[in-house]
């Protein structure tokens, strides 16, 4: 009941009709997965650098389809920054600007449940954004996969302490690893352990992390 005032509010304040798509009844059988470089880890004062998403319906990940997206910079990056995902000010010649990419994001998204590593910062530095230029926060169903994994694995370790770090969940999962901190990457390879994780019995029973 209070998920669905909320929604409602949300719609109230919408600045522009252009996202009312963004409200309308989900398609459950599809999912956007997505994943934000930084420029830090606080949604107040550090931006997007970039933006990596795919969409994932009965199990396949349309990687042909992925949105990947380089964000102009208004300061230069820091190095302590450059050192995770390797992003310099110079990379980003040909990126768009912030308002672009958020309006191709929410484009791509569409009313589709959004599903993430950590979602809970990435959806909060969206909505850094879009607050301000359409009045709302994103209404969109979420679903995170530590949270998911957890349940999984929880069950068969009860009682038992679970290693939700990332590579430690690829690795149980026997996934691929690529190269990290890039947000197409990080995007795909949670989509792959989402596609796993729905498995009947995805995760391993003698590994205690």
């Amino acid at each position: 009941m209070f998920a669905v005032l909320k929604k409602k509010w949300n719609r109230k304040h919408l600045l522009d009709e252009r996202f009312s798509f963004l409200f309308d009844e989900a398609q459950n059988d599809e999912v956007i997965v997505f994943d934000c470089e930084t420029t830090g880890l606080n949604p107040k004062k550090d931006d997007i650098v970039s933006i990596g998403a795919v969409r994932v319906k009965a199990n396949k990940i349309f990687t042909n389809e992925a949105l990947h997206l380089y964000v102009k910079q208004a300061k230069q990056i820091s190095p302590e920054s450059i050192a995770i995902h390797q992003i310099r000010h110079c990379d980003l010649d040909d990126a768009v600007s912030i308002d672009e990419a958020i309006e191709k994001f929410l484009h791509f998204i569409g009313n589709r449940t959004l599903v993430g590593y950590f979602l809970e910062f990435d959806v909060a530095m969206i909505n850094k954004y879009i607050k301000p230029m359409y009045g709302i926060t994103l209404p969109n169903k979420q679903e995170e996969v530590s949270a998911i994994y957890y349940d999984k694995k929880i069950a068969r370790i009860p009682q038992g302490n679970v290693d939700l770090r990332f590579n430690t969940i690829i690795k149980n999962l026997d996934l691929p690893i690529f190269k990290a901190h890039d947000a197409l990457n990080d995007a795909v390879m949670t989509a792959m352990m989402y596609v796993k994780l729905k498995q009947r019995n995805p995760v391993k029973k003698m590994r205690s992390g």
